[in-house]
């Protein structure tokens, strides 16, 4: 563990070093999850997971708020351009994630579909507002309340913590992931019977 602090301190980026940026990673990802998750339950009046595995993490979250503030704490002195920066930015992150996620899942976790202003589904106005208030949100305050909760507890207990959380975080997404690979087989193997029995079917009903 000593070897892995000394290495993750070696590398800093926007004033914190590696470990820090990873710790918040782990620690947004999952109160991204928490808000999204309350929020959908609310709106569907059910309990609602928000997130593609079972446990309580949404890593678009924790790469959005940690590679987000590597990118925008210049603006930190400027609400309105980190408002209108950060709101773009998220938003081309948004849009590039569905396109990443139809390549491998071939669906996207969310539709858009209803909002207002929306292109495909997967982005949308409303989003693109909010995703600009987050960004000042974390930006100007959330992200050093994160950092200051981290140092409140000895580095060597942290980095115990996030390899329990990565390696629960591996396996569960593992586990995730192989099912719907599955799921898309056996829908695409059952599509190709189906053409097959109607090809038959047609076959047979010519030979007639």
């Amino acid at each position: 563990m000593d070897k892995i602090s000394m290495w993750m301190s070696r590398y800093q980026f926007a004033g914190y070093d590696l470990y820090h940026l990873v710790a918040g990673f782990f620690l947004f990802s999952i109160i991204g999850w928490m808000v999204e998750s309350v929020y959908m339950s609310l709106c569907n009046r059910k309990l609602t997971n928000r997130g593609f595995m079972s446990g309580p993490f949404c890593p678009i979250y924790g790469v959005g708020a940690t590679l987000g503030y590597i990118l925008l704490h210049p603006f930190a002195h400027n609400i309105v351009a980190l408002y209108i920066v950060g709101a773009l930015l998220a938003t081309a992150f948004e849009y590039l994630v569905a396109r990443l996620m139809m390549r491998l899942f071939g669906e996207v976790w969310w539709d858009y579909n209803d909002k207002f202003c929306n292109y495909k589904g997967v982005i949308c106005l409303e989003s693109t507002l909010a995703w600009g208030l987050y960004a000042v949100v974390i930006i100007t305050f959330l992200f050093e309340k994160v950092i200051s909760f981290i140092d409140q507890y000895p580095k060597a207990w942290g980095l115990k913590t996030i390899a329990l959380i990565f390696a629960m975080v591996i396996i569960d997404f593992g586990y995730h992931f192989a099912m719907s690979v599955k799921i898309k087989e056996e829908t695409r193997e059952g599509l190709c019977e189906k053409r097959d029995e109607i090809v038959d079917f047609c076959h047979r009903l010519i030979g007639r």
